[in-house]
């Protein structure tokens, strides 16, 4: 009986499925010692009878910072009962109510009812819990920027790291956490927080090709069946996650790939699943970096896809005259915008040979696509306006 290649529908190409979920934990982090040893030293001096001390996790997108954070809270909790610590998600919890809702449901289990109970009160029971076990709050606000965006982060920052001044209980932590490298959360602090908050910054470089091979190769052996997912095909799933600089592409693009794969009856998945795949998650990702720009960025951003698209000379001197013609702008401002382009992961910045400090502006996406993302309401409003009249 001749071996069938098509999977039955009572079949899985998957031996884990969670190991591609986003809030996976792996039971090791891979290249993420140096961060998790610093991250325990600021908690360490809870077990001597003192407070948590406070950091600022910075790092470009999907370079573990959220999942080393929660693996050393995970470690934490099983170790010792002094300090009890609360992830919050401020891209989904943004007020003062929210985000001490979310710790009430960390600490207890299980959250408060949703009418009846103003914020004192959900900080009394939080108080209570910390009181009861006689415990340090430890708080990791994870994407922190949206915080700054609602204008919630001082007051938010000020209420937890003084709570001891109205109730009888130890000094918390609070671990702010962002992927916005133009942000800097210490600075936007105000006087009163700054007095309290003296956070350690811990950094989080992207991954290299070789380090993102090992991770991908993992979640591979332990989340899929074995001959599932060849190495030419992990080959080029990594080297999309290396372009991309984000762990979490490479993932994504493993378990849509082999949704792709399953969905069809087959039991490998091939090049046409990435390719497939590749589509609906790259599109988010490019979406999310431009989501963050300014309307002078998005402007920029604009020219730079169409004279991609034209072939035009992509010398940064070179866009810069060109910008002119639309947008007149100084040419500090212009490197500030371009630079923070690169920040975002959207364009490289290639010295060129024999240009001295020139660079070459190259996108790391289509141009098509980038110009799909980079106009906004806020853009044509503001930053459009017509510069110099121009001949025809």
């Amino acid at each position: 009986m001749r071996y069938s290649s098509l999977l039955r529908s009572d079949q899985t190409l998957f031996r884990d499925p969670d190991v591609f979920c986003p809030t996976y934990l792996p039971d090791h982090l891979h290249h993420r010692d140096a961060q998790v040893r610093e991250l325990a030293f600021l908690i360490r001096p809870v077990l001597r009878g003192g407070s948590p001390r406070n950091a600022i996790l910075r790092g470009p997108p999907g370079t573990g910072k959220t999942t080393t954070v929660r693996r050393v809270f995970a470690e934490v909790a099983a170790e010792t009962r002094r300090v009890l610590p609360a992830y919050v998600n401020c891209r989904q919890n943004r007020t003062p109510v929210a985000v001490y809702r979310y710790i009430f449901e960390e600490l207890f289990g299980y959250a408060p009812p949703a009418t009846g109970r103003h914020l004192d009160d959900i900080r009394e029971g939080i108080v209570a819990r910390l009181q009861d076990a006689d415990a340090s709050l430890l708080v990791c606000l994870d994407d922190a920027n949206y915080l700054v965006a609602a204008e919630t982060y001082n007051l938010i920052l000020y209420q937890l790291l003084r709570l001891y001044e109205k109730w009888d209980v130890r000094s918390a932590g609070v671990f702010a956490v962002t992927s916005d490298l133009a942000l800097n959360l210490y600075a936007e602090a105000d006087g009163p927080v700054r007095s309290v908050f003296h956070p350690t910054e811990v950094n989080f470089w992207p991954y290299t090709k070789t380090e993102i091979r090992g991770i991908l190769a993992d979640r591979v052996r332990q989340g899929l069946y074995p001959s599932v997912m060849s190495t030419p095909i992990l080959d080029r799933i990594v080297g999309i996650a290396a372009d991309e600089q984000d762990i979490r592409v490479g993932i994504d693009l493993i378990r849509a790939a082999v949704m792709r794969a399953e969905t069809d009856g087959r039991r490998q998945v091939g090049h046409g699943d990435v390719t497939a795949a590749a589509r609906t998650v790259i599109a988010p990702v490019l979406q999310a970096r431009a989501a963050g720009l300014s309307a002078g960025e998005r402007t920029l951003l604009c020219r730079i896809a169409e004279r991609s698209r034209e072939g035009a000379d992509m010398a940064s001197g070179a866009v810069f005259e060109e910008v002119q013609d639309y947008h007149s702008i100084g040419r500090t401002t212009y490197h500030e915008r371009l630079k923070r382009l690169a920040e975002a992961g959207i364009v490289d910045l290639v010295p060129g040979p024999g240009r001295g400090r020139e660079r070459e502006v190259r996108l790391r996406y289509g141009p098509d696509e980038v110009a799909a993302v980079c106009t906004g309401p806020e853009e044509s409003r503001i930053d459009r306006q017509p510069g110099p009249a121009r001949n025809s």
